[in-house]
Protein backbone atom coordinates (compact mmCIF):
# COMPACT_ATOMS: atom_id res chain seq x y z
CA UNK A 1 0.00 0.00 0.00
CA UNK A 2 1.19 3.41 -1.01
CA UNK A 3 0.44 6.69 0.29
CA UNK A 4 0.33 9.02 -2.67
CA UNK A 5 -2.46 7.06 -4.72
CA UNK A 6 -4.48 6.10 -1.26
CA UNK A 7 -4.43 9.69 -0.71
CA UNK A 8 -6.06 10.74 -4.39
CA UNK A 9 -8.35 7.99 -3.60
CA UNK A 10 -9.21 9.48 -0.51
CA UNK A 11 -9.84 13.09 -1.83
CA UNK A 12 -13.40 12.30 -3.34
CA UNK A 13 -16.80 12.71 -0.66
CA UNK A 14 -18.08 9.94 -3.25
CA UNK A 15 -15.43 7.66 -2.49
CA UNK A 16 -15.50 8.34 1.69
CA UNK A 17 -19.04 7.59 1.14
CA UNK A 18 -18.21 4.27 -0.61
CA UNK A 19 -15.84 3.56 2.54
CA UNK A 20 -18.33 3.72 5.00
CA UNK A 21 -20.03 2.17 3.62
CA UNK A 22 -18.13 -1.56 2.88
CA UNK A 23 -17.21 -0.68 6.73
CA UNK A 24 -20.50 -1.89 6.99
CA UNK A 25 -21.43 -4.63 4.68
CA UNK A 26 -20.17 -5.81 1.47
CA UNK A 27 -22.22 -4.59 -1.77
CA UNK A 28 -23.08 -5.34 -5.22
CA UNK A 29 -22.08 -2.22 -7.40
CA UNK A 30 -25.47 -1.65 -8.40
CA UNK A 31 -26.90 -1.79 -4.58
CA UNK A 32 -24.20 0.72 -4.26
CA UNK A 33 -25.10 2.70 -7.10
CA UNK A 34 -28.77 2.52 -5.43
CA UNK A 35 -27.54 3.83 -2.06
CA UNK A 36 -25.37 6.86 -3.45
CA UNK A 37 -28.33 7.82 -5.74
CA UNK A 38 -25.53 7.80 -9.00
CA UNK A 39 -25.61 5.87 -12.18
CA UNK A 40 -23.12 2.37 -11.90
CA UNK A 41 -20.68 3.61 -14.54
CA UNK A 42 -19.82 6.35 -12.11
CA UNK A 43 -19.86 4.33 -9.42
CA UNK A 44 -17.66 1.88 -11.34
CA UNK A 45 -15.14 4.73 -11.91
CA UNK A 46 -14.69 5.31 -8.09
CA UNK A 47 -14.47 1.52 -7.26
CA UNK A 48 -11.77 0.92 -9.56
CA UNK A 49 -9.88 4.17 -8.40
CA UNK A 50 -10.40 2.65 -4.38
CA UNK A 51 -9.37 -1.03 -5.31
CA UNK A 52 -6.21 0.28 -7.17
CA UNK A 53 -5.42 2.58 -3.93
CA UNK A 54 -6.00 -1.17 -1.74
CA UNK A 55 -8.88 0.32 0.13
CA UNK A 56 -11.48 -1.83 -1.10
CA UNK A 57 -11.52 -5.25 -3.57
CA UNK A 58 -13.88 -7.11 -5.72
CA UNK A 59 -15.51 -10.51 -5.65
CA UNK A 60 -16.83 -11.86 -8.49
CA UNK A 61 -19.77 -14.44 -7.98
CA UNK A 62 -21.87 -15.57 -10.98
CA UNK A 63 -22.90 -12.25 -12.99
CA UNK A 64 -22.54 -9.86 -9.56
CA UNK A 65 -19.64 -8.27 -8.33
CA UNK A 66 -19.57 -7.35 -4.92
CA UNK A 67 -17.14 -5.22 -3.21
CA UNK A 68 -15.85 -5.10 0.40
CA UNK A 69 -13.26 -3.09 1.98
CA UNK A 70 -9.88 -4.19 2.64
CA UNK A 71 -8.78 -2.49 5.63
CA UNK A 72 -9.81 -3.04 9.01
CA UNK A 73 -9.32 -0.84 11.88
CA UNK A 74 -6.82 -3.52 13.77
CA UNK A 75 -5.66 -5.19 10.39
CA UNK A 76 -2.43 -4.68 8.62
CA UNK A 77 -1.00 -3.09 6.48
CA UNK A 78 -0.49 -0.48 9.28
CA UNK A 79 -1.07 2.41 6.98
CA UNK A 80 -4.65 0.56 5.85
CA UNK A 81 -5.59 0.33 9.90
CA UNK A 82 -4.29 4.14 10.49
CA UNK A 83 -6.53 5.07 7.22
CA UNK A 84 -9.86 2.91 8.61
CA UNK A 85 -9.19 4.33 11.78
CA UNK A 86 -9.05 8.29 9.97
CA UNK A 87 -12.09 7.26 8.01
CA UNK A 88 -14.20 5.97 11.84
CA UNK A 89 -12.59 9.06 13.80
CA UNK A 90 -13.65 11.61 10.95
CA UNK A 91 -17.50 10.17 10.99
CA UNK A 92 -17.52 11.19 14.54
CA UNK A 93 -15.71 14.38 14.19
CA UNK A 94 -17.02 15.75 11.52
CA UNK A 95 -20.93 16.77 11.61
CA UNK A 96 -21.89 16.94 7.71
CA UNK A 97 -20.33 13.88 7.06
CA UNK A 98 -21.65 12.32 9.59
CA UNK A 99 -25.13 13.37 8.44
CA UNK A 100 -24.39 12.07 4.93
CA UNK A 101 -23.08 8.16 6.28
CA UNK A 102 -26.18 8.54 8.41
CA UNK A 103 -28.78 9.03 5.59
CA UNK A 104 -26.80 6.44 3.60
CA UNK A 105 -27.03 3.94 6.19
CA UNK A 106 -30.71 4.80 6.07
CA UNK A 107 -30.69 3.16 2.13
CA UNK A 108 -29.13 0.19 3.33
CA UNK A 109 -32.56 -0.88 4.73
CA UNK A 110 -34.15 -1.28 1.11
CA UNK A 111 -30.93 -3.12 0.17
CA UNK A 112 -31.82 -5.57 2.98
CA UNK A 113 -35.28 -5.37 1.80
CA UNK A 114 -34.35 -6.54 -1.32
CA UNK A 115 -32.62 -8.92 -0.36
CA UNK A 116 -35.22 -10.79 2.06
CA UNK A 117 -37.82 -10.76 -0.35
CA UNK A 118 -35.73 -12.49 -2.99
CA UNK A 119 -34.54 -15.20 0.10
CA UNK A 120 -38.49 -15.42 0.89
CA UNK A 121 -39.25 -15.92 -3.10
CA UNK A 122 -36.85 -18.94 -3.27
CA UNK A 123 -37.80 -20.33 -0.55
CA UNK A 124 -41.40 -20.57 -1.73
CA UNK A 125 -40.15 -21.73 -4.66
CA UNK A 126 -38.41 -24.65 -3.16
CA UNK A 127 -40.60 -24.67 0.19
CA UNK A 128 -42.47 -28.72 -0.82
CA UNK A 129 -39.60 -30.16 -1.79
CA UNK A 130 -37.52 -29.10 1.49
CA UNK A 131 -40.40 -29.98 3.99
CA UNK A 132 -40.59 -33.35 2.18
CA UNK A 133 -36.39 -33.81 2.57
CA UNK A 134 -36.68 -32.43 5.97
CA UNK A 135 -39.54 -34.67 7.51
CA UNK A 136 -37.59 -37.76 6.61
CA UNK A 137 -34.60 -36.94 8.32
CA UNK A 138 -33.26 -35.77 12.07
CA UNK A 139 -34.68 -32.67 13.88
CA UNK A 140 -32.57 -29.38 12.50
CA UNK A 141 -32.33 -27.70 16.03
CA UNK A 142 -30.97 -31.40 17.13
CA UNK A 143 -28.43 -31.83 14.97
CA UNK A 144 -27.20 -28.14 15.38
CA UNK A 145 -27.05 -28.78 19.03
CA UNK A 146 -24.99 -32.22 18.97
CA UNK A 147 -22.72 -30.05 16.14
CA UNK A 148 -22.14 -26.99 18.20
CA UNK A 149 -21.26 -29.79 21.29
CA UNK A 150 -19.00 -31.38 18.93
CA UNK A 151 -17.32 -28.03 17.64
CA UNK A 152 -17.39 -25.85 20.47
CA UNK A 153 -15.07 -28.07 22.90
CA UNK A 154 -12.13 -25.72 21.79
CA UNK A 155 -11.41 -22.96 19.53
CA UNK A 156 -13.13 -23.23 16.05
CA UNK A 157 -9.81 -20.32 14.79
CA UNK A 158 -10.67 -19.49 11.13
CA UNK A 159 -13.80 -21.39 9.70
CA UNK A 160 -14.66 -22.79 6.23
CA UNK A 161 -18.18 -23.72 5.82
CA UNK A 162 -18.41 -25.98 2.78
CA UNK A 163 -21.68 -25.80 0.51
CA UNK A 164 -23.14 -23.05 3.37
CA UNK A 165 -26.50 -22.77 1.58
CA UNK A 166 -28.93 -20.48 3.37
CA UNK A 167 -26.01 -19.59 5.77
CA UNK A 168 -27.61 -21.10 9.20
CA UNK A 169 -23.57 -22.76 10.11
CA UNK A 170 -22.01 -19.57 9.28
CA UNK A 171 -24.96 -17.84 11.58
CA UNK A 172 -24.79 -20.63 13.82
CA UNK A 173 -21.05 -20.66 14.45
CA UNK A 174 -19.94 -17.24 13.72
CA UNK A 175 -19.98 -16.13 17.85
CA UNK A 176 -17.44 -18.70 18.16
CA UNK A 177 -15.00 -18.45 15.08
CA UNK A 178 -12.25 -15.93 14.61
CA UNK A 179 -13.79 -15.64 10.71
CA UNK A 180 -15.69 -17.69 8.52
CA UNK A 181 -15.39 -18.07 4.86
CA UNK A 182 -18.88 -19.56 3.90
CA UNK A 183 -18.66 -21.56 0.52
CA UNK A 184 -21.47 -22.09 -1.54
CA UNK A 185 -21.24 -23.20 -5.88
CA UNK A 186 -24.81 -21.61 -6.20
CA UNK A 187 -24.88 -17.52 -7.06
CA UNK A 188 -28.60 -17.83 -5.86
CA UNK A 189 -27.80 -19.60 -2.78
CA UNK A 190 -24.94 -16.98 -1.59
CA UNK A 191 -27.60 -14.43 -1.83
CA UNK A 192 -29.91 -16.12 0.41
CA UNK A 193 -26.92 -16.76 2.98
CA UNK A 194 -26.35 -13.05 2.16
CA UNK A 195 -29.55 -12.42 3.47
CA UNK A 196 -29.54 -13.70 5.99
CA UNK A 197 -26.09 -12.56 7.43
CA UNK A 198 -25.92 -9.09 5.81
CA UNK A 199 -26.44 -7.59 9.63
CA UNK A 200 -23.67 -9.29 11.31
CA UNK A 201 -20.63 -7.06 11.67
CA UNK A 202 -18.62 -6.52 8.83
CA UNK A 203 -15.88 -9.15 7.99
CA UNK A 204 -16.83 -11.28 10.30
CA UNK A 205 -17.97 -13.83 7.17
CA UNK A 206 -16.90 -14.18 3.59
CA UNK A 207 -19.47 -15.58 1.01
CA UNK A 208 -17.67 -17.21 -1.61
CA UNK A 209 -18.36 -18.94 -4.81
CA UNK A 210 -16.73 -22.01 -5.73
CA UNK A 211 -16.75 -25.67 -6.11
CA UNK A 212 -15.78 -28.30 -3.19
CA UNK A 213 -13.95 -30.19 -6.01
CA UNK A 214 -11.76 -27.39 -6.22
CA UNK A 215 -11.45 -24.93 -3.14
CA UNK A 216 -10.07 -21.53 -4.11
CA UNK A 217 -7.44 -21.06 -1.39
CA UNK A 218 -3.78 -21.39 -0.34
CA UNK A 219 -2.81 -24.69 1.63
CA UNK A 220 -3.30 -24.71 5.68
CA UNK A 221 -5.93 -21.86 5.25
CA UNK A 222 -8.56 -23.09 7.89
CA UNK A 223 -8.23 -24.68 11.58
CA UNK A 224 -11.80 -26.10 10.92
CA UNK A 225 -13.68 -27.28 7.85
CA UNK A 226 -17.28 -28.14 7.89
CA UNK A 227 -19.31 -29.98 5.64
CA UNK A 228 -23.48 -29.25 6.94
CA UNK A 229 -25.22 -31.77 4.61
CA UNK A 230 -23.27 -31.60 1.42
CA UNK A 231 -21.02 -34.25 1.02
CA UNK A 232 -23.85 -36.55 -0.38
CA UNK A 233 -23.77 -34.30 -3.16
CA UNK A 234 -20.58 -35.53 -4.22
CA UNK A 235 -20.13 -37.52 -7.24
CA UNK A 236 -16.24 -38.95 -5.91
CA UNK A 237 -16.31 -37.61 -1.64
CA UNK A 238 -12.77 -38.92 -0.87
CA UNK A 239 -11.91 -36.15 -3.62
CA UNK A 240 -13.59 -33.76 -1.67
CA UNK A 241 -12.16 -34.48 1.30
CA UNK A 242 -8.65 -34.33 0.18
CA UNK A 243 -9.06 -30.69 -0.94
CA UNK A 244 -10.75 -30.41 2.31
CA UNK A 245 -6.99 -31.43 3.55
CA UNK A 246 -5.69 -29.13 1.52
CA UNK A 247 -6.57 -26.22 2.70
CA UNK A 248 -6.62 -27.08 6.37
CA UNK A 249 -3.87 -26.48 8.71
CA UNK A 250 -2.02 -29.13 10.33
CA UNK A 251 -3.74 -30.01 13.73
CA UNK A 252 -7.14 -28.70 12.23
CA UNK A 253 -10.57 -30.70 12.15
CA UNK A 254 -13.04 -31.56 9.96
CA UNK A 255 -16.58 -32.51 11.06
CA UNK A 256 -18.86 -33.58 8.61
CA UNK A 257 -22.73 -34.01 9.36
CA UNK A 258 -24.77 -36.45 6.73
CA UNK A 259 -26.88 -39.07 6.36
CA UNK A 260 -26.09 -42.64 7.44
CA UNK A 261 -26.17 -45.01 5.00
CA UNK A 262 -29.95 -45.23 3.58
CA UNK A 263 -32.10 -46.85 0.97
CA UNK A 264 -33.87 -43.99 -0.15
CA UNK A 265 -33.44 -44.30 -4.14
CA UNK A 266 -35.75 -41.38 -4.98
CA UNK A 267 -33.75 -38.89 -3.46
CA UNK A 268 -31.29 -39.21 -6.40
CA UNK A 269 -34.11 -38.20 -8.81
CA UNK A 270 -35.86 -35.25 -6.91
CA UNK A 271 -32.80 -33.65 -4.63
CA UNK A 272 -29.88 -34.88 -6.82
CA UNK A 273 -28.32 -36.74 -4.13
CA UNK A 274 -25.30 -38.59 -5.50
CA UNK A 275 -24.67 -40.78 -2.30
CA UNK A 276 -27.66 -42.28 -0.36
CA UNK A 277 -25.42 -41.74 3.13
CA UNK A 278 -22.04 -43.31 4.18
CA UNK A 279 -21.36 -45.98 6.51
CA UNK A 280 -18.91 -45.40 8.98
CA UNK A 281 -16.15 -47.93 7.22
CA UNK A 282 -16.95 -45.86 4.35
CA UNK A 283 -16.48 -42.34 6.14
CA UNK A 284 -13.46 -43.76 8.20
CA UNK A 285 -11.75 -44.68 4.30
CA UNK A 286 -12.26 -41.00 2.97
CA UNK A 287 -11.19 -39.32 5.87
CA UNK A 288 -7.96 -41.86 6.84
CA UNK A 289 -6.83 -41.52 3.01
CA UNK A 290 -7.40 -38.08 2.68
CA UNK A 291 -4.28 -37.64 5.76
CA UNK A 292 -7.35 -37.06 8.20
CA UNK A 293 -7.00 -39.02 12.19
CA UNK A 294 -10.69 -39.87 13.03
CA UNK A 295 -12.06 -38.75 16.24
CA UNK A 296 -15.41 -39.57 17.09
CA UNK A 297 -18.85 -40.45 15.39
CA UNK A 298 -22.39 -39.00 16.99
CA UNK A 299 -25.63 -39.70 15.41
CA UNK A 300 -29.28 -38.26 15.89
CA UNK A 301 -31.76 -40.56 15.13
CA UNK A 302 -34.43 -39.86 12.54
CA UNK A 303 -37.78 -41.56 11.24
CA UNK A 304 -36.19 -42.94 7.90
CA UNK A 305 -33.38 -40.77 8.19
CA UNK A 306 -30.46 -40.55 10.39
CA UNK A 307 -28.03 -38.10 10.34
CA UNK A 308 -24.14 -38.73 11.52
CA UNK A 309 -21.76 -36.34 12.72
CA UNK A 310 -18.32 -37.09 11.89
CA UNK A 311 -15.12 -35.70 13.08
CA UNK A 312 -11.53 -35.96 12.13
CA UNK A 313 -7.91 -34.31 13.03
CA UNK A 314 -5.33 -33.71 10.16
CA UNK A 315 -2.53 -35.20 10.45
CA UNK A 316 1.08 -34.92 9.51
CA UNK A 317 1.48 -38.67 8.84
CA UNK A 318 -1.80 -40.10 7.38
CA UNK A 319 -2.89 -43.53 8.74
CA UNK A 320 -3.96 -46.29 6.94
CA UNK A 321 -7.75 -46.31 5.63
CA UNK A 322 -10.04 -47.33 8.61
CA UNK A 323 -7.13 -47.82 11.11
CA UNK A 324 -9.01 -45.07 13.13
CA UNK A 325 -11.91 -46.30 14.90
CA UNK A 326 -15.04 -44.19 15.12
CA UNK A 327 -16.56 -44.30 18.67
CA UNK A 328 -19.71 -44.19 18.61
CA UNK A 329 -22.45 -41.98 20.97
CA UNK A 330 -26.11 -41.97 20.37
CA UNK A 331 -28.49 -39.51 20.88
Amino acid sequence: MRLEPLLKALADPTRLRIMRLLAHMELAVGELAQVLGQSQPRVSRHVRILCAAGLAERRKEGSWVFLRAAITETGTPPLGAATARLLSVSERDDAAFAMQCEEDRRHLAAIRATRQASAEAYFARHAREWDTLRSLHSPDAAVEDMLQSVLCDQSLGILLDVGTGTGRMAELFAPRAARITALDKSPEMLRVARSRLDKMPSGAVDLVQGDFTALPFDEDTFDTVLFHQVLHYAQNPAAVLAEAARVTRPGGRVAIADFAAHDREELRERHAHARLGFTDEQMAGFLAGAGFAGEAMREVAGQPLTVKIWTARKDAAPKAAGSALLQREER
